[in-house]
């Protein structure tokens, strides 16, 4: 009785046991979840106080700097007219850094921020003076970098710089929109910072494209559109940059005492918005979609045309209008590969609604190319052959020559007359004589041929006169001639 009583004791408290982890184990998760809570808490206050710019904005003061900074003149026209003097020039000279240092020095924030605030406000007596204000600094932009292009020297080099400004793309509209979208931000924030790094967010998107349309006007008009539809949406994304950054900040509406003119000045605003964002989306839109045509295309030709080695392409020509992409070919296009061609361009997404145009050369099919080539190298092997031929009668004309200096060499030292004989005969003729020397000399002028020149050394008797050593040196020189049978001698003293 008592070992019963004992293991059912046991066994009761196993269950208190138990249910003691269970309550622990759920205290843990809520612990955890309550943790948790705090973490993701914690997390979004702290991304709320890092990104939320709106208790840092001064709205009157942005609003004054922004209307004071768009009138357009005097001394703001002629810093732009400097600004403009010095990209151009830099990208002429196709120096990004020069560009750079013109955009530091450039006034061309202040009509295009009006704009988007105007229209963000209701303002429409700043929108006016904006869009006046920016039509003057086009106009004088196109001036000055016309007058450059047109007039300077080698001005009409048209440079990577200048090209890259003719055509936009995406990447253009991104950096208009958020360079326009730092530069409202930074605007609106309080305290100071430097206006000049306001306006390089700015002069990015304008002052290249600008000096670029100016280009084109003296020059080339096709340049001229390029560079002007690029400045065109980049000044709607900035202005329209401000205008959302404005919206978000709640500006304050501008209110006016008469009511229909309230109306009528906010209808007419929102219109003027929504023509604004419409181009923008619009263009944005159109270059997501031209973006995703070229990438296809792009991987297309890396993948399926140029990684084939037997097709020699020359060039690749896309009719985004007309959806045919046409592959120039040095050569001749098999028809299996033309059909192999046509199915794989079906896999890309965005071109596959897209025709191919082959155009195969077939006057240079593969086998006359071969055969072209056979021929070049047996021409090649055929003045290899000659080249040796020449090259083996140059050794022998050098080995000729070489025997032939061995035996003058030879002869002249044989018919030397001995030294002695020759010295004695001398002093004999020519009583005056103090010192006679005489030698042979090995001479060259050419590096080749060896030629044979009689030396001969003299002292005369000082008492003599020089007029009478003169004459007879010529009567030795005479002498030796004969003595020797050689006509060159040399007298040294």
């Amino acid at each position: 009785m008592s070992e019963e009583s004992k293991f059912n004791f046991s066994e009761e408290e196993e269950k208190a046991e138990a249910l003691k982890k269970e309550q622990s184990v759920e205290q843990s998760k809520e612990n955890v979840k309550k943790d948790a809570q705090g973490l993701f808490t914690s997390i979004s206050k702290f991304l709320s106080e890092l990104l939320d710019f709106r208790d840092d904005t001064d709205r009157d003061a942005t609003i004054q700097a922004i209307k004071g900074d768009i009138p357009f003149k005097g001394a703001t026209a002629w810093i732009l007219i400097c600004s403009i003097f010095v990209a151009s020039i830099g990208l002429n000279a196709n120096s990004t850094a020069v560009v750079i240092g013109a955009m530091l020095i450039s006034p061309l924030m202040g009509p295009i921020l009006g704009i988007g605030l105007s229209i963000a406000i209701n303002d429409i007596d700043t929108l006016k003076k904006s869009l006046i204000n920016l039509v003057t600094m086009i106009v004088l932009s196109l001036m000055t970098a016309f007058l450059f292009f047109k007039f300077f020297p080698t001005a009409d080099i048209m440079t990577t710089e200048l090209f890259g400004r003719t055509k936009p793309d995406l990447r253009d509209v991104l950096i208009a929109f958020f360079g326009g979208a730092a530069l409202i931000i930074a605007r609106t924030k309080k305290g100071t910072i430097a206006s000049v790094i306001f306006g390089v967010a700015i002069a990015t998107a304008l002052m290249p494209p600008l000096c670029t349309a100016g280009y084109g006007l003296a020059h080339n008009w096709d340049y001229f559109i390029g560079a002007m539809y690029l400045f065109t949406i980049n000044t709607i994304f900035i202005a329209l940059a401000t205008f959302l950054v404005l919206k978000i900040l709640r500006f304050p509406m501008l209110r006016y005492a008469n009511s229909k003119k309230r109306k009528r000045i906010a209808q007419l605003a929102s219109l003027i918005a929504i023509l604004v964002m419409a181009p923008a989306i619009w263009t944005f839109v159109n270059f997501i979609t031209q973006s995703g045509l070229e990438g296809d295309y792009n991987n297309f030709m890396e993948t399926e045309v140029k990684s084939n080695h037997e097709l020699w392409l020359q060039k690749g020509v896309p009719n985004w209008e007309e959806k045919t992409i046409t592959l120039y070919f040095n050569g001749e296009v098999p028809d299996a590969t033309i059909a192999d061609l046509e199915n794989e361009i079906k896999t890309y997404e965005k071109i596959k609604d897209y025709s191919l145009v082959i155009q195969g050369n077939k006057n240079r099919s593969i086998d006359k190319i071969s055969d072209a080539y056979d021929r070049a190298i047996r021409d090649l092997d055929q003045k290899d052959i000659i080249i040796t031929g020449l090259q083996n009668q140059i050794e022998g004309l050098q080995v000729n020559i070489t025997n032939l200096n061995k035996q003058l060499e030879s002869k002249t030292i044989s018919n030397t007359i001995p030294f002695s004989s020759l010295s004695r005969d001398a002093k004999v003729r020519f009583k005056d004589l103090e010192y006679f020397g005489y030698s042979n000399m090995l001479e060259s002028k050419d590096f080749i041929n060896i030629d044979t020149v009689s030396v001969v050394r003299l002292k005369w008797n000082t008492n003599l006169p020089d007029s009478i050593q003169v004459k007879k040196e010529e009567e030795l020189k005479t002498w030796i001639s004969t003595q020797l049978n050689k006509s060159n001698v040399l007298i040294l003293k």
